[in-house]
């Protein structure tokens, strides 16, 4: 004979019940998880703007050299000059400027109680999985064909990559996205290993990539 709860109704109607129930009236997040997102949003905001500014004095003044061109490889002025700073056709900061301040208000939104549907979650996700990927890309031209670095491009890195893997971990543990209930509880208790290991990685590709001009 099944279980009955104090609820009444067995455990598993009740689970499908509440499932039932949270994609009807929206997934919240706690207030660690909003303002994780308030500050990579405004991180990456602050990395953008400052790189804006930059690029436009750039444009009146080729000669410009950014505050963070600090030696032939932290060079940022590098990477303004390169075709791959305007993919779309305009500089790329000024994507960031709108996506970045979007994560923002989410973050906000999440802080003051907001629940959103589903679908809105998994579109996060698959917004954020876009900006790690044109990370990805923008990072690899950086290292390997541009050979320079920006300091602010790679605070947003860091940032979209901290915000990706969390959203993810929410819509697992939510079960927006399938997982084993083993990848569920692992993402429950240790959400942060995924983007220090993402980060590690690049750190370790940057160090050895100027391996010989670091330890000069």
């Amino acid at each position: 004979m099944a279980t009955v709860n104090v609820q009444g109704g067995v455990p598993g109607q009740r689970r499908e019940e509440s499932a039932r129930e949270a994609a009807e009236t929206g997934f919240g997040a706690g207030r660690a998880f909003a303002w994780m997102l308030m500050v990579t949003g405004a991180a990456g905001v602050l990395a953008a703007w400052v790189i804006t500014i930059d690029k436009f004095k750039l444009l009146e003044d080729p000669g410009f050299q950014p505050g963070c061109s600090l030696n032939p490889v932290v060079s940022c002025g590098n990477i303004m000059k390169s075709e791959q700073a305007a993919v779309f056709g305009f500089p790329n900061p000024m994507l960031g400027l709108v996506t970045y301040a979007v994560v923002v208000a989410v973050g906000a939104g999440l802080l003051s109680g907001a629940r959103y549907r589903g679908w809105f979650w998994l579109g996060l996700n698959a917004g954020m999985l876009f900006g790690v990927g044109f990370c990805t890309w923008l990072m690899h031209q950086s290292l390997y064909e541009i050979n320079a670095l920006c300091l602010w491009c790679c605070l947003a890195w860091t940032a979209t990559i901290v915000m990706f893997w969390y959203v993810t971990a929410h819509n697992v543990r939510a079960g927006l996205l399938p997982a084993p209930a083993g990848v569920r509880t692992f993402l429950g208790e240790f959400a942060f290993a995924l983007p220090v290991l993402h980060i590690g990685i690049i750190g370790m590709l940057i160090l050895t990539r100027w391996w010989d001009f670091w330890t000069s």
